[in-house]
């Protein structure tokens, strides 16, 4: 099969050459005709499925030889990155229609996105900046055909869904198609398509777990280790392009500077940085300029890269369906990829979480010429002065020590409930 099947006006169909597609993905090959009836649509796929196209190129087809100047098509998106890459999938796919799209977002200047606005006919938005447009009237979304929203569960992880809400009630309500994309199906997720969707064509691609081409490690160690550990990790192991996810913008930033102090080739991507210099940092990642990018959740849905060989959790996501989407972000096109997670003590359970998302236990290694025994800073302070941190006697009666919550732990090196048995393998690491 190729995209000849579909019957896309010409100036699409020249698109989609240049694009250099050839063969659909298996949820455009479903979803695509669908779309193109003019169907309400839910697609359940992974990111890096090709689902963009599914609806760009029946939106680009549809709105062709309509009237131009009026918005007919909004794209709902959760993060800047991601409608960055919409925006640039509908100027490639697009290139000879003449269609015209606008790109809003928050933290830049709103006056450009006003005057693109006055001659849309694709709006590509994350919610609070649209708002802000609706509020000032200065986005007419009266005549609009199709509403596509995507990454859906991922608005819902980041408290996207009452704004949501509230740029539906100035969308159209009748003869409006509607398209929801989504990698996972939470109940908030059904709840929100039943209110939006009309009898919907469900297409679900595979299942909600990582492509079958990333293998997975989980590395034990203390917090206070993890950056060593993680350094000796990048010198023991080949790679490529390497995504390493943190869970807050200050570790984001300040591990990059730590990785680029030690001569690593890094960059960090976070929510403090001006929308310039994420994407700035995004381009250098994607050029290989840049060889680790360090990066908050904000990078986990919808960056293409696709030549990330490695994805690293220096710290463990906060849920499973997370750990799938940051994982998901290596082992692309069919290309092979790894992910290694550092687990502390307190991560058990969400380790078991994982292990039970995926449907196997994650094999845990660990480093052979790594010292897993070196105290924290607390426990050297209070070696070298023992006194230094004791409190005071109260009315003459001995007060116990303080221990920390490194010292409570049986600190042997790696966790109790984390100690496989150790093997040799040929790459250095030791397996269980």
């Amino acid at each position: 099969m190729n995209f000849q099947i579909f019957s896309f006006h010409p100036a699409v169909a020249e698109g989609v050459k240049r694009a250099g597609y050839v063969t659909p993905t298996p949820i455009q090959e479903q979803a695509i005709p669908e779309v193109m009836k003019g169907s309400d649509v839910m697609g359940l796929a992974q990111t890096g499925t090709g689902k963009t196209a599914v609806f760009v190129l029946p939106i680009l087809n549809r709105l062709i030889n309509g009237p131009r100047g009026r918005v007919g098509a909004l794209i709902i998106a959760p993060t800047r990155e991601l409608a960055e890459q919409i925006h640039g999938e509908i100027g490639t796919l697009g290139c000879q229609t003449g269609l015209k799209s606008a790109l809003v977002y928050g933290g830049v200047g709103i006056n450009p996105q006003i005057q693109a606005l006055k001659r849309a006919d694709i709006v590509v938005a994350c919610p609070g900046r649209l708002l802000d447009h609706i509020n000032r009237r200065t986005v007419d979304l009266s005549r609009l055909q199709i509403l596509v929203l995507d990454e859906a569960d991922q608005m819902f992880d980041m408290g996207f869904f009452p704004d949501i809400r509230r740029i539906l009630k100035h969308v159209p309500q009748k003869n409006r198609q509607t398209l929801l994309f989504s990698a996972t199906m939470p109940p908030d997720i059904r709840c929100l398509a039943k209110d939006v969707l009309q009898n919907p064509i469900t297409v679900q691609i595979g299942t909600t777990a990582p492509p079958e081409t990333v293998s997975h490690a989980m590395f034990p160690v203390s917090q206070h280790l993890k950056t060593a550990l993680l350094i000796k990790l990048l010198s023991n192991t080949h790679t490529e392009s390497v995504l390493v996810f943190t869970r807050t913008k200050f570790r984001a930033k300040s591990l990059g500077e730590k990785l680029a102090k030690a001569g690593y080739c890094s960059t960090s991507l976070q929510g403090n940085l001006s929308q310039v210099r994420r994407q700035a940092a995004l381009n250098s990642f994607r050029s290989g300029e840049y060889k680790i990018l360090v990066a908050t959740d904000i990078a986990a849905r919808g960056i293409d890269v696709s030549n990330v060989s490695h994805v690293i959790n220096y710290d463990i996501p906060a849920t499973p369906e997370a750990y799938i989407h940051r994982v998901g972000r290596t082992g692309r096109a069919k290309r092979s990829g790894q992910a290694f997670t550092l687990v502390t003590q307190e991560d058990t359970r969400m380790v078991m979480a994982i292990n039970k998302a995926i449907g196997s236990s994650v094999e845990q290694r660990t480093l052979t010429n790594f010292n897993y025994d070196t105290p924290s800073s607390i426990q050297q302070e209070r070696k070298i002065n023992p006194s230094a941190s004791q409190p005071r006697p109260r009315d003459g009666k001995r007060v116990p020590p303080l221990k920390t919550a490194i010292e409570r732990r049986s600190n042997k090196g790696a966790f109790a409930s984390f100690s496989p048995k150790k093997t040799r393998s040929n790459n250095g690491h030791t397996r269980p």
